[in-house]
């Protein structure tokens, strides 16, 4: 259940606490961190990510005395305002004292091109992607974070599911390319109404990439669908996240046996 439905909006130090309360859960529950790790944050200018950035500069010595925590800003190329985008997200993570690489590209512009027609934000992640593993390559990093959170995890098993044609989600831990790196999702277990309220309360600056296709993909759709139906059924997020832990594969359909040949 979204925590500020229960008692109204919280004030600042019960938002807090229960960040690194979620935070905490996640982090000692899927053993994310340990001694020695070079992690890199990604941020994109958004609350999840922004708020994650500040969230871990300021746990870090208790997950991990040592840890190495470093961020990067991978910009899409829209619009005009790459400068002043790479400025404003530099002068954050200096204030969280995390120091920060640029990224500049135009993997946004060439996603909506004329080379790519059919799924824009499909071509985009893919390609961002790639950068952030190879910033984490050459940075020598063996741990990258991202700020996806608890709603996240469901409208991604609901696009998958629709759109995909499999059931599959973002879990909270996954290790990629041969074991060198690991993906975490340190907010599994934090809900986006929480998050925007730490980052409202809290004055962190976020900003939107100024992408075409905002209000428009399949996640927004996604997320339109879910908001009418929590409405009429609160709780339902939560339903849904915690089916994803009480998976009955005895009752779901197998791939069908290929044909027997002679």
């Amino acid at each position: 259940m979204n925590p500020s439905s229960r008692r109204g909006r919280l004030d600042r130090h019960e938002i807090l606490r229960s960040l690194f309360a979620r935070l905490d859960k996640a982090v000692w529950e899927y053993k994310m961190f340990q001694q020695g790790d070079r992690t890199l944050v990604a941020v994109s200018g958004g609350a999840d990510s922004m708020s994650l950035l500040s969230l871990l500069a300021q746990r870090r010595q208790v997950y991990a005395a040592d840890m190495q925590l470093t961020a990067v800003y991978i910009d899409l190329g829209f619009a005009d305002g790459a400068e002043e985008r790479c400025r404003r997200i530099k002068q954050y993570a200096q204030s969280c004292t995390v120091p920060i690489h640029l990224v500049a590209t135009q993997i946004g512009p060439y996603a909506h091109s004329r080379h790519n027609t059919e799924n824009p934000c499909f071509l985009c992640s893919r390609i961002r992607r790639k950068h952030l593993f190879e910033t984490a390559e050459r940075l020598g990093c063996n741990k990258i974070v991202l700020g996806h959170h608890k709603d996240d995890l469901v409208e991604t098993l609901l696009i998958n599911m629709f759109f995909g044609r499999e059931i599959s989600t973002s879990p909270p831990m996954l290790r990629i390319k041969n074991g060198r790196f690991h993906l975490l999702r340190p907010l599994v277990f934090v809900e986006e109404a929480l998050i925007k309220q730490f980052a409202a309360e809290f004055a962190i600056p976020c900003f939107s990439q100024q992408c075409p296709t905002d209000g428009r993909s399949q996640r927004q759709i996604i997320k339109h669908w879910l908001n009418q139906l929590e409405a009429e059924h609160p709780g339902l997020r939560d339903n849904i996240f915690f089916s994803m832990t009480k998976v009955k594969t005895d009752y779901l359909l197998q791939p069908p046996k290929s044909p027997c040949t002679e």
